[in-house]
């Protein structure tokens, strides 16, 4: 390794170094750690990161702790970062927000060859995030994320990473919902030709009762099922004495229902099970996208995602990583 002085781009990052420049197999870094990246990657034969995109990398000029992530030995808090573990094998979701190009692609899905405790990785790269499955027999989550930092990819670590109920972003059970509801509401529909063309006189008064019968089937699963948070919502208002906006979601709907049977029944009309299934599949589709929009700014109103998930406290002369939920009053002074 040499010095020059000169203002050079750094072949790993592409920032311009107007001061001391680290040169290494004919090629100019801006710091150490750039040169380090560089190093590591070749030991790995991983050099087509570079072909795939100029200076592709991140600066590495930040100098970064060897206890950065001695938290992560806590099984405590590992267990609430991973999704599984069998005992033998991990896996795991991290946010990385230097994620930007194929090269940033290329390099995290090989990651295998970086860290031989790593089984595989996959990129989710709208969503900036890695899927990690190692062997727990060979590494750890630690040397993961180090890993990870140290060839310029340092996982986004936070508080709500480890106290958020769940992993799923989708609430599948209304997903459910709303596939019924809408395959019930479209086939109620067909059935219903008849009565929107004003043709029922003229078709077979048996298949007529039929396919009236065939979307009365329809429409209980849509009622007792799909529809079943509109009146369990409106009940619990009335328990405590008031009325919410799905009471008389809930009232609209069993009118309905009833008004419909009646009609069918007794032979005095169509019905309008089709309107019933209708709305409550475009009011689930509402409520889905209001806990998607929620969840999307759930970063902005969730002071959890502000906060590291340990701090280093010093006990009796010694650093000892703690869990920020953890500490105690006094602890920081």
């Amino acid at each position: 390794m040499e010095s020059v002085r000169q203002a050079v781009g750094c072949f790993h990052c592409g920032s311009e170094t107007s001061g001391q420049t680290y040169v290494l197999e004919g090629k100019s870094f801006c710091c150490n750690g750039c040169r380090t990246v560089f190093q590591i990657l070749q030991k790995n034969d991983l050099g087509e990161y570079y072909q795939l995109n100029s200076c592709p990398g991140l600066s590495q000029r930040n100098d970064v702790r060897q206890d950065k992530y001695a938290f992560l030995d806590d099984e405590e808090i590992a267990r609430k970062l991973v999704h599984f573990s069998d005992g033998k094998q991990a896996q795991l979701i991290l946010y990385l927000p230097q994620i930007h190009c194929s090269s940033c692609l290329y390099i995290l899905e090989q990651l295998n060859r970086l860290n031989e405790g790593v089984i595989a990785s996959r990129v989710n790269f709208e969503r900036k995030e890695v899927f990690i499955s190692y062997n727990l027999s060979k590494t750890s989550l630690r040397k993961v994320a180090e890993t990870l930092d140290s060839i310029g990819y340092e996982p986004h670590l936070s508080l709500n990473d480890i106290q958020k109920s769940g992993t799923a972003y989708t609430d599948k059970s209304r997903i459910y919902k709303i596939g019924i509801a809408g395959f019930c509401f479209a086939n109620i529909m067909i059935f219903s030709f008849a009565d929107y063309l004003a043709i029922q006189n003229t078709i077979d008064t048996k298949l007529h009762f039929v396919l009236k019968f065939l979307s009365i089937a329809l429409s209980f699963p849509v009622l007792f099922y799909a529809a079943t948070e509109f009146f369990t919502a409106a009940w619990k208002g009335l328990k405590n004495g008031y009325l919410n906006i799905d009471f008389p979601v809930a009232l609209a709907l069993s009118i309905t229902f009833i008004r419909s049977l009646f009609e069918i029944l007794s032979g005095t009309g169509g019905g309008y099970l089709d309107s019933m299934s209708g709305i409550v599949f475009f009011m689930l589709i509402g409520r889905w996208l209001q806990s998607r929009t929620h969840s999307a700014i759930s970063f902005d109103r969730d002071y959890k995602s502000f906060f590291p998930i340990a701090v280093v406290k010093l006990s009796e002369g010694q650093a000892v990583p703690t869990e920020v939920s953890k500490l105690k009053e006094h602890d920081l002074k």
